[in-house]
């Protein structure tokens, strides 16, 4: 089991490597040249600046029982497949009873948008998202040991 983060623009990165550090597992961070990331315990893999790249790459690397933290619904939709946990930046886990309705919701967005439409913009990041993130990351990683899945 390692973490695997969808770094280009994942706010709480310090908390995925807090809870990585506690338990003692490896965290991939995956981002394209045009961003800059350092850390004393993550690997850090850069991609080449394109559409989609970094998710390719991360989606990829992607093994059975792997964590992936992303906020893109296609990238966990794959990650799921891939038989991998998926948790977004915000601390909500992706699973296979969430995620037909969340890529359907980002689907009628997309089409409101390019009829001229507007949507609402994320909501600011809150001290409860950063606590809600490290007590799922927690749990997907002890739900993990318990099943002896690594």
């Amino acid at each position: 089991m390692r973490i695997i983060v969808d770094a280009d623009a994942c706010p709480g990165r310090h908390i995925i490597e807090k809870a990585a550090k506690e338990n003692s597992i490896d965290v991939i961070m995956y981002c394209d040249i045009s961003h800059v990331i350092t850390s004393d315990y993550s690997t850090v893999k850069y991609v080449d600046k394109g559409f989609q790249s970094v998710d390719v790459a991360l989606t990829n690397a992607a093994k059975k029982y792997d964590i992936i933290v992303t906020q893109d619904y296609g990238v966990a939709a794959m990650a799921l497949g891939k038989k991998a946990y998926a948790i977004s930046p915000k601390g909500y886990i992706y699973d296979d009873s969430n995620i037909d309705k969340l890529l359907f919701e980002r689907h009628i967005s997309a089409k409101v948008r390019r009829s001229g439409g507007k949507t609402s913009s994320p909501k600011k990041r809150t001290r409860e998202d950063d606590e809600r993130l490290y007590k799922n990351l927690i749990r997907l990683i002890k739900d993990n040991l318990e099943e002896g899945t690594w």
